[in-house]
């Protein structure tokens, strides 16, 4: 991974991740406000974020298009309710529906993860998106490598959806904060490691074959001209001459 690419994974997380559990504690211990409140005004920049991120897409992900939506409905249904665990409650709904929508697009052939994936093993590498272009026509292995990937995402998202779920209705609201990013974390890692052993490292070998083999294109000189480039070569001033 480069530096910039480093640097703009660590800003995301910190917007994330960072900035919706260090605002709760912040609004409501320093500020006095209720879990709702707090709960409510520190998702503002995670879905200020999404929705960023969809709008100045040139083309429409469905992925985040639908993580936005399932905020801003979470976000509506806790404010509406002043259930603070239904608030919780939302950031479990919208992984599973990830996780549900990766593993129909993994049935339907058409992985969801490959958006994200893809950019990572192309690296704007002209001969390497060649490479995936070809491997995804004529290589299954290739293409059940991909739908590997989103698969093992979609699987980790569902179970870490199930998990939150049990511990924000049998757990303080304090704790949940807290501790639902552990588990968010920890999914993620979990899904990197085995996406990457199951999925992205089988690609990332294929691509690097593909293109070690690729035949160079060498100049075609047209028949019939190899004569006349010759008897110009002879018949060249410069031929048999020196140079100081």
């Amino acid at each position: 991974m480069t530096k910039p690419r480093k640097s703009r994974t660590f800003v995301s997380l910190l917007l994330d991740v960072g900035v919706p559990v260090g605002s709760y504690y912040l609004l409501k211990g320093a500020f006095g406000m209720s879990a709702v409140a707090a709960l409510g005004w520190s998702s503002v920049v995670p879905v200020l974020r999404t929705g960023w991120g969809v709008l100045r897409q040139r083309e429409v992900n469905a992925l985040p298009l639908l993580i936005l939506l399932a905020n801003l409905v979470g976000l509506l249904l806790g404010f509406g309710t002043g259930d603070a665990r239904l608030l919780l409650a939302k950031d479990s709904a919208v992984t599973s529906l990830v996780g549900f929508a990766l593993l129909g697009s993994v049935l339907l052939g058409r992985p969801m993860m490959t958006a994200t994936l893809k950019p990572w093993l192309v690296r704007e590498d002209a001969g390497r998106e060649l490479a995936w272009v070809r491997l995804r026509r004529e290589s299954a292995a290739f293409r059940r490598a991909e739908l590997r990937f989103s698969a093992v995402w979609g699987v980790a998202f569902v179970g870490e959806c199930a998990v939150r779920i049990v511990g924000v209705y049998t757990l303080p609201v304090d704790t949940m904060v807290w501790l639902g990013t552990v588990v968010m974390i920890a999914t993620m890692v979990v899904a990197f490691v085995v996406s990457g052993a199951l999925g992205a490292g089988p690609m990332v070998h294929m691509i690097g074959a593909a293109v070690g083999n690729a035949q160079p294109v060498e100049p075609v000189v047209p028949v019939g001209t190899g004569g006349a480039v010759l008897e110009a070569e002879k018949n060249s001033p410069l031929v048999g001459s020196t140079h100081g």
